[in-house]
């Protein structure tokens, strides 16, 4: 259901979606949508109050979107372009080898990121620099989790690296840990912070207060960390 909403000079317009629930959300999700989670039963001028009350961090939120936008970065996968690992940049440095044997393959040495391919292929070249950021984040992410796991008695059901587009990663009800494959461009005090809010959706699975002290409890910096990820996130992709 839709409806929308004057704040100032702006039309804000948003999406309705009704839950048993005791209370309601607003989400605010790149580009520019808008929604809201209400309880079954709130009126349409109760929903409207609330939005407009939270009008003007609404706004924030899309202008914040839009600025995140124009930074985007646009491959070109040719050498000399940056790619990022644990917070630094490497050049990326092509070698086309028609004789290869065992398909495309990516190595980092002497601060670069050295790809060969059988021929110049934008997609062949993306594929590999894939491959080889997921098997970082599995080995990373792993090491991490071994480290963090003696301020938790709980521990992960399984631990995988996946695609996801929205988030970094989740925590299942059964405490499966799942983890964007791109977490590893981030800088390593990032990185942790993101494992360490994971491992700690195995106690509460939402945002609760208790969530967040029990993240403090852990991670005393975290806000500092998180406003990296905030800052910087939109470059860690290909």
């Amino acid at each position: 259901m839709k409806y929308s909403v004057k704040y100032g000079t702006k039309n804000i317009e948003f999406n309705v979606e009704f839950k048993n629930r005791k209370t309601m959300s607003i989400s605010v999700e790149p580009p520019k949508s808008i929604n809201v989670v209400a309880p079954v039963g709130t009126s349409e001028q109760e929903i409207k109050g609330a939005v407009k009350s939270k009008g003007a961090w609404i706004i924030q939120k899309l202008f914040e979107f839009r600025n995140i936008e124009s930074k985007r970065v646009n491959r070109e996968f040719v050498s000399g372009e940056s790619f990022m690992y644990l917070g630094r940049n490497y050049s990326l440095q092509i070698h086309v080898d028609e004789n290869l044997q065992n398909g495309s393959s990516v190595k980092l040495f002497r601060g670069k990121f050295h790809v060969y391919v059988k021929e110049k292929n934008d997609e062949l070249i993306k594929k590999a620099m894939e491959a080889w950021y997921r098997e970082k984040t599995d080995e990373q992410v792993k090491k991490r989790i071994k480290y963090y796991q003696k301020f938790f008695n709980k521990k992960p059901s399984a631990i995988r690296v996946k695609e996801q587009k929205k988030r970094w990663a989740s925590c299942t009800s059964n405490n499966e840990l799942l983890f964007n494959w791109r977490c590893v461009m981030a800088k390593s005090t990032a990185l942790d912070y993101i494992i360490v809010h994971e491992m700690c959706h195995m106690y509460y699975m939402n945002h609760s207060q208790e969530f967040w002290d029990l993240v403090s409890s852990v991670m005393a910096d975290y806000e500092v960390r998180k406003e990296w990820l905030r800052d910087y996130g939109i470059k860690m992709d290909l």
